[in-house]
Formats: C-alpha cells, sequence, structure tokens
C-alpha cells in the first residue's frame, strides 16, 4: 500500500556541527547528530599532510564545507557524506 501526500519532501543536505583529526583519520559530527569518519589519504593534498596539519581542520560555510587554511584545501560535507574521494582505497 502506498500513501501520496501533498506535502512536499525537503531534501537536507548534511552540514557539520565540528571537525576533528586523529591521527590520519578525519571525523565530523553532523548537524543530526552521526558521526563520520573517512581517511586523510583518500584526498591528494591530505594525504601529503602531517597529522599536525590534518589537526588544523576548520568547519566553515555554515557547516558544509571543512577548511585546511594552512594546505589551503577544502572539502565539501555532502561530497563527504556522500563518499566522493578523490583516490582509491590503499
Amino acid at each position: 500500500m502506498s500513501t501520496l501526500t501533498d506535502e512536499p519532501q525537503l531534501a537536507v543536505e548534511s552540514a557539520a556541527v565540528r571537525a576533528w583529526a586523529e591521527g590520519r583519520t578525519i571525523y565530523v559530527e553532523l548537524h543530526d547528530g552521526r558521526t563520520v569518519g573517512f581517511p586523510a589519504d583518500r584526498f591528494r593534498i591530505l594525504a601529503a599532510a602531517t597529522e599536525q596539519q590534518l589537526a588544523r581542520v576548520q568547519v566553515e560555510v555554515s557547516g558544509y564545507a571543512l577548511r585546511w587554511e594552512e594546505l589551503d584545501e577544502d572539502l565539501t560535507v555532502p561530497g563527504i557524506v556522500a563518499g566522493r574521494f578523490q583516490l582509491p582505497p590503499q
């Protein structure tokens, strides 16, 4: 059985409330309470970064981007959640 409604379904993209690094893994706490993590080595610039550089991640653009100022690297939070990485797993 299916039900139709006249109410539109709103798609809400994931947004970060905070981000941090533990070793070479970047973690992102999302606005809906989920936490996702990904290996820094899945992105070219982050793969070449030190753990100290990775730790300086900042949440930007109202939670929709991660920024590493020193590395001049930006990643979108929706892209991370969707699993869009530059490099294959090692």
